[in-house]
C-alpha cells in the first residue's frame, strides 16, 4: 500500500470518527467546530506564515551550494544534505499526489452518476455537482509537486532538450530562483486575504444545499504554492549537485513508482 493510500484511509477514518462522535454527543462536535474552527484556523495560518518567513533564508542553500561547488568543490557533508533534502521533498510530493490520484476516479464516477441521475431520473444533487469542482481542484493542485518532479509541467524553453547535463542544471537552477519561487511567493501573498477571509466566516456554498467547505477548497491554493516551492528547491538541489560534479538522486521516470 502506498503512503498516500494510508494517508487517505487515515483521513477517512478520522472523518468517520468525527461523525460518530458528533452523533453520540448530540451535535456537540459540530457546535465546537462552528464556534472555534475559524479562530484556530486563523491562528494556525498566521503561525505557518511566520514559520515560512523564518525558514525562507534556507531556500538559498541550493543556490549557494551550486556556486560554492563550481568555485571550490562541494564538501561531502553538504552533498549528503542536499541529497537527503531532495529525497525527503520528493517523498512528500509523491505521497500527496498518491492521495490526490483518487480524485480522478471520483471525478469519473460522480460525473457519470450526476448525468444518469439528472437525465434518466430527473433529479439532481447540488452537493454531488459541487464535489466535482472540489475533486478537480484537488487533483491538479495537490499533484503539482509530483508533476514537477516527473517533468510533467510544460516547459517554455525550447533549447532545454538540446543542452548538456550542466546546461540543463543551470536552466533548472536559474528557472527556480528567477521564475518558480517568485511566482509561488506572489500566489501566497495575493491569496492571503482571499483564503483568510474564507476561514474567518467558514465560507460555505452559496446554495443552501451545497457543500459547506469552500474555505477548505480555497486553502488548496496556498498548499499548491508551498508544494511547488518545496519541489522547486528539490530541483535546485539536484542542479547544485550536478554543477558540483556530484551524483544527484534520480527524478522523473526513475522515481520509486509512477503516479
Amino acid at each position: 500500500m502506498r503512503a498516500g493510500d494510508r494517508l487517505l484511509i487515515g483521513l477517512i477514518a478520522a472523518s468517520l470518527a468525527g461523525v460518530v462522535a458528533d452523533g453520540a454527543t448530540g451535535g456537540a462536535v459540530q457546535s465546537w467546530i462552528q464556534a472555534n474552527l475559524a479562530s484556530y484556523g486563523g491562528t494556525a495560518g498566521e503561525a505557518l506564515g511566520w514559520l515560512g518567513l523564518a525558514l525562507s533564508p534556507f531556500a538559498l542553500i541550493p543556490l549557494a551550494a551550486a556556486l560554492w561547488g563550481r568555485i571550490a568543490g562541494l564538501p561531502d557533508g553538504a552533498a549528503r544534505l542536499l541529497t537527503r533534502a531532495a529525497r525527503a521533498i520528493d517523498k512528500i510530493s509523491v505521497t500527496i499526489a498518491d492521495l490526490a490520484r483518487w480524485f480522478a476516479l471520483g471525478l469519473v464516477l460522480v460525473t457519470v452518476f450526476v448525468v444518469v441521475q439528472r437525465y434518466v431520473f430527473g433529479a439532481s444533487s447540488t452537493k454531488l455537482q459541487e464535489s466535482v469542482i472540489y475533486m478537480h481542484a484537488g487533483l491538479f493542485l495537490l499533484s503539482s509537486g509530483a508533476a514537477l518532479l516527473s517533468g510533467a509541467h510544460v516547459r517554455v524553453d525550447i533549447l532545454f532538450t538540446k543542452l548538456g547535463e550542466r546546461g540543463r542544471a543551470w536552466t533548472d537552477l536559474l528557472g527556480t530562483y528567477l521564475a518558480l519561487l517568485p511566482m509561488c511567493w506572489l500566489i501566497l501573498q495575493t491569496s492571503q486575504s482571499y483564503v483568510g477571509g474564507a476561514w474567518r466566516i467558514l465560507e460555505r456554498s452559496r446554495e443552501s444545499d451545497g457543500l459547506p467547505l469552500v474555505f477548505l477548497l480555497k486553502t488548496a491554493i496556498p498548499v499548491f504554492a508551498v508544494l511547488m516551492i518545496l519541489q522547486g528547491l528539490a530541483m535546485a538541489a539536484r542542479a547544485a549537485l550536478v554543477l558540483s560534479d556530484r551524483p544527484a538522486p534520480p527524478a522523473g521516470a526513475t522515481t520509486e513508482h509512477e503516479l
